[in-house]
């Protein structure tokens, strides 16, 4: 199969996980990972994976199937950094969803869903490792059932919700209140890309928090 993937980001966590699969499958099939879609070269399936560009249907003809990995129970979650926000409001059962691309965002018909376990103690970088698994796993679904699989609607009875796109104001700390009621705030912040921080004497303050195993 001729393989794409559109990763916007050279600097997203996300691309390690890619290397190693494009370097588990490329004797398998031809792999190209993009930045932009200027660069994409057409095929079997493209793989959109933290993609900010706006893919419209002409370059989605490109391709025999476009696909997206969001990790959002949908309809509900559509939208910017879904995992983020159903941390933050305190769910501990996340749902990655593997969908085709549309013109509506996130909207399109489901392939495949991956429910898993993120505890109360697991920081960014464990968070993330969880999700790029599953994202893997439903890569590797796609392609051993991308000639058999039949997507479906997403269920027109739920009403869709939207997340909006975090900014560096979402990961402001306010110092007045614990540490208790901000943890999750904290821990779900990458301290190299979306630092968690505070204010305070007209300085702004980067909070890393790591865990310290004596084990």
């Amino acid at each position: 199969m001729k393989i794409s993937f559109l990763c916007s980001n050279p600097r997203h966590p996300v691309n390690d996980y890619l290397y190693a699969w494009i370097k588990k499958n490329d004797s398998k099939h031809e792999i190209e990972l993009v930045r932009q879609k200027k660069d994409l070269s057409g095929g079997d399936v493209l793989f959109l994976v933290s993609c900010t560009e706006i893919i419209n249907n002409q370059d989605r003809m490109a391709y025999i199937s476009c696909l997206v990995l969001h990790a959002s129970d949908l309809p509900k979650g559509r939208g910017w950094s879904p995992h983020i926000w159903s941390i933050l409001e305190g769910k501990e059962e996340l749902t990655l969803t593997l969908l085709e691309a549309s013109n509506k965002v996130d909207s399109g018909k489901i392939w495949k869903k991956l429910n898993f376990q993120v505890p109360k103690h697991a920081l960014w970088d464990e968070i993330n490792h969880q999700i790029f698994k599953k994202e893997l796993e439903l890569i590797d679904f796609a392609i051993s059932n991308f000639k058999s699989v039949s997507p479906k609607p997403q269920d027109p009875n739920i009403k869709p919700t939207y997340y909006s796109r975090r900014t560096p104001d979402d990961s402001v700390i306010d110092p007045s209140k614990s540490i208790e009621s901000q943890f999750d705030k904290i821990r779900v912040s990458d301290p190299d890309r979306f630092p968690a921080y505070i204010e305070m004497h007209g300085e702004k303050y980067k909070i890393i928090l790591e865990k310290e195993n004596d084990k």
